[in-house]
């Protein structure tokens, strides 16, 4: 799918297109919760006595939470958090980062490390969420053959490693599918449940909210601990706000109240419904919904949705990254456009990998889905709480929201923040520490990455020459100069390259055509074609050209010298010889880093990608000079 402008309003026949496309990407994850949540309230970590009156209340949670942090919180107000159509935790960063002329440094610095520790939360989401889901759908073949259980994890490494195998191909083809897989996943869902609520549609008392508040009255400290596993029916959400830009506000909020959550509210009714008549059932509630004779069919279907629920998450674990590396948060890395047509069908074999390991980790581990649901929650109860944070910054800054309305909002959305937090850190030791240790390491190495660039810049700038400098003594004394050109790669188009100077003083001579070339990542996702390139002549063969990229975007360094053409700098790209800079750094006593932290980052800087691969530089016209650099 292509990003969505959201003033176009799409409508007929393009509306149907991307609500179902809604439905097969930005739903994924939500739409597989219904294996596991209600199970794990009556037989988790933290059960709740298997009651009537607790089925009741547990019924009531799972409704209002859909409502308030769902429907309320993300399709009314977070969706309109948008950075030029698209959505997500770096694009909610780039609307607050510390360029903006409102800032004040501490609070500002403080809202930056909270949307950098968001983002780093959602790697440890998308490692548990592929092994949860899959592992809950397999699971399955115990209630059809209990003689099965002991390939239940065998199985869901095969079905994961092939999952991940096939990143490198792409989801195009794929994605198209998903589509109707999803809508017969949720019409499944619907007709399972509402099978079991025209058998008891006593189950119906729970859609009053008092049931809920006699659950938390009745059961105090229990009850609240359950909210932990009641937050399992709400992971996901941050998903349909991180998808916005490839389907926009409308079919996701259609595909949200048309199909996903009616489909949800009757199978979790269902299953309710099912614990009212038959508790034993309690071990697994979603597979008893289904008559013998269905099983294996919905576990082939469950399977399948749980795939697209994996899917959808690692696609957003490397679009995460791409916007980390634009942004300045990340290394450079290599990423590959596996669609001509699609700019966010992309893959980052680095991640994808990394993904992999951990996913099969976590598996064999914890050996179940029930095992591993204690892990689940705490990473993505946490973004929630940051994203109502800079939620706040975002409705008095961009919307011009009062003072008073903003904190009342924020309020309401903290407090039931809050509250799920709260319960699932009593998780921590039964596997929610894996989701923090995840993302205390990606935080340090995206805090440390670019506060280490901010050093090495100010590092070389002790000892570059300003640019008119050296064009004053060329036109003082000038070199020779030989035909061709030669394109330096510079940070600021104000300051020379060293590798220019490097040159001039070891060969004496200057090409014909001197380009500075430099590259600016905006905080907006895209740059129009026409507004990428500009051209500056500085006189005696000197350019200074910038391209302008948005933090979606993939620098492509020969379409930029190709567009400079148009804009009359003619530049033969086979004659061209492309100078580079690499450097060597060495960690030191001076003020900066600590000194781990300047060894990590001089780690991370020798295993980035090159800029030759990074750039799309043709490799046999690169001509790099490397220099050491004392942090």
């Amino acid at each position: 799918m292509t990003a969505v402008n959201e003033g176009d309003q799409p409508s007929g026949r393009y509306l149907r297109t991307l609500t179902l496309g809604a439905l097969g990407v930005v739903y994924g994850d939500i739409g597989t919760s219904p294996l596991y949540a209600l199970r794990e309230c009556f037989s988790g970590s933290h059960p709740i006595a298997l009651t009537p009156d607790n089925v009741l209340g547990v019924l009531s949670l799972i409704l209002w939470s859909l409502v308030l942090v769902i429907s309320v919180k993300y399709l009314i107000f977070v969706t309109r958090a948008d950075n030029r159509g698209e959505g997500g935790i770096m694009a909610l960063l780039a609307l607050v980062h510390p360029r903006r002329p409102t800032t004040r440094g501490g609070r500002r610095w403080l809202l930056i490390t909270l949307g950098l520790f968001g983002a780093s939360l959602l790697y440890g989401d998308s490692m548990i969420t592929p092994a949860i889901s899959v592992l809950s759908a397999i699971e399955g073949i115990e209630v059809a053959t209990p003689i099965l259980t002991p390939y239940v994890v065998p199985i869901t490494l095969v079905i994961l490693v092939g999952l991940f195998l096939f990143q490198r191909r792409g989801t195009a083809g794929v994605a198209s599918v998903f589509g109707p897989v999803m809508l017969l996943w949720f019409a499944a869902l619907a007709a399972l449940g509402l099978k079991e609520i025209a058998i008891e549609p006593s189950v119906l008392a729970a859609v009053n909210p008092a049931a809920a508040v006699e659950f938390f009255l009745r059961n105090r400290l229990p009850g609240f601990f359950v909210l932990g596993t009641v937050f399992l029916v709400v992971t996901g959400g941050e998903a349909l706000y991180a998808d916005m830009g490839h389907f926009g506000r409308r079919p996701i909020r259609l595909a949200w109240f048309a199909f996903v959550l009616p489909a949800l509210l009757l199978n979790y009714y269902g299953q309710g419904a099912l614990l009212l008549r038959q508790p034993e059932a309690a071990e697994n509630p979603f597979y008893r919904l289904v008559p013998g004779w269905g099983l294996y069919p919905l576990i082939v279907l469950a399977t399948a949705a749980t795939i697209i629920a994996s899917q959808a998450v690692i696609t957003g674990a490397f679009s995460l990254t791409r916007q980390a590396v634009q942004l300045g948060y990340s290394p450079r890395l290599r990423i590959d456009q596996t669609s001509s047509e699609e700019i966010g069908q992309i893959y980052v074999p680095a991640v994808n990998w990394t993904l992999m390991v951990f996913t099969g980790l976590l598996v064999v581990g914890f050996g179940s889905s029930s095992r591993l649901a204690g892990a689940y929650g705490m990473a993505v109860s946490s973004d929630m709480l940051i994203t109502s944070l800079l939620l706040f910054v975002v409705s008095r800054e961009i919307w011009g929201w009062s003072l008073l309305a903003s904190t009342m909002l924020t309020a309401l959305f903290a407090t039931a923040d809050v509250a799920f937090l709260s319960a699932n850190v009593v998780k921590i030791p039964q596997g929610g520490w894996f989701a923090l240790v995840i993302a205390a390491g990606v935080f340090t190495v995206m805090s440390t990455w670019k506060r280490g660039r901010e050093i090495l810049g100010s590092r070389l700038l002790e000892h570059s020459v300003p640019l008119r400098v050296l064009l004053a003594d060329i036109a003082a004394d000038p070199p020779d100069r030989v035909p061709g050109t030669a394109v330096f790669m510079v940070r600021t188009p104000e300051v020379t390259p060293p590798s220019l100077i490097h040159n001039l003083a070891h060969n004496k001579v200057l090409h014909e055509k001197v380009v500075f070339l430099s590259i600016v990542t905006e905080e907006v996702p895209f740059i129009p074609q026409r507004e990428r390139v500009k051209v500056e002549a500085l006189g005696k063969g000197f350019y200074a050209v910038t391209a302008h990229y948005g933090f979606m975007q993939a620098p492509n360094i020969p379409f930029v010298l190709d567009q400079c053409r148009a804009r009359g700098l003619d530049i033969v790209i086979g004659a061209a010889t492309f100078f580079l800079g690499r450097e060597t750094i060495i960690a030191t006593e001076r003020p900066g880093m600590a000194r781990w932290r300047e060894r990590l980052f001089a780690r991370i800087s020798g295993n980035a990608a090159s800029a030759t691969e990074f750039f799309r530089i043709p490799p046999d016209q690169v001509f790099e000079i490397g220099v050491q650099v004392e942090l």
